[in-house]
Protein backbone atom coordinates (compact mmCIF):
# COMPACT_ATOMS: atom_id res chain seq x y z
CA UNK A 1 0.00 0.00 0.00
CA UNK A 2 1.19 3.32 -0.99
CA UNK A 3 1.19 5.83 2.02
CA UNK A 4 0.05 9.13 0.63
CA UNK A 5 2.53 12.18 0.61
CA UNK A 6 0.80 14.16 3.04
CA UNK A 7 0.71 11.42 5.49
CA UNK A 8 4.42 10.76 5.08
CA UNK A 9 5.13 14.07 5.94
CA UNK A 10 3.04 14.22 9.01
CA UNK A 11 4.21 11.17 10.33
CA UNK A 12 8.38 12.84 9.65
CA UNK A 13 7.29 16.01 11.45
CA UNK A 14 5.84 13.96 14.85
CA UNK A 15 9.20 11.90 14.59
CA UNK A 16 10.98 14.96 14.23
CA UNK A 17 8.75 17.44 17.05
CA UNK A 18 8.93 13.90 19.51
CA UNK A 19 13.01 13.50 19.10
CA UNK A 20 13.37 18.01 20.05
CA UNK A 21 11.21 17.44 22.85
CA UNK A 22 13.18 14.12 24.00
CA UNK A 23 16.22 15.90 23.64
CA UNK A 24 14.90 19.14 25.80
CA UNK A 25 13.74 16.52 28.57
CA UNK A 26 16.21 14.37 28.84
CA UNK A 27 19.40 16.00 28.07
CA UNK A 28 18.63 19.53 28.47
CA UNK A 29 16.26 18.45 31.60
CA UNK A 30 14.05 21.34 29.77
CA UNK A 31 10.65 20.16 28.94
CA UNK A 32 9.15 23.12 26.95
CA UNK A 33 5.65 21.46 27.16
CA UNK A 34 3.56 19.77 29.42
CA UNK A 35 3.52 15.56 29.43
CA UNK A 36 0.26 15.02 28.42
CA UNK A 37 1.20 17.33 24.93
CA UNK A 38 3.73 14.84 24.41
CA UNK A 39 1.81 11.80 25.16
CA UNK A 40 -0.50 13.22 22.94
CA UNK A 41 1.73 13.80 20.24
CA UNK A 42 3.13 10.01 20.62
CA UNK A 43 -0.24 8.53 20.34
CA UNK A 44 -0.76 10.30 17.30
CA UNK A 45 1.98 8.80 15.50
CA UNK A 46 1.94 5.17 16.67
CA UNK A 47 -1.55 5.39 15.67
CA UNK A 48 -0.95 6.78 12.08
CA UNK A 49 2.60 3.96 12.19
CA UNK A 50 0.10 1.37 12.74
CA UNK A 51 -2.35 2.46 10.03
CA UNK A 52 0.49 2.95 7.81
CA UNK A 53 3.08 0.62 7.92
CA UNK A 54 6.88 1.15 6.53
Amino acid sequence: MSIPAAIQQHIQQLRELINQHNYLYYVLDAPTIPDSEYDRLLRELETLEVQYPQ
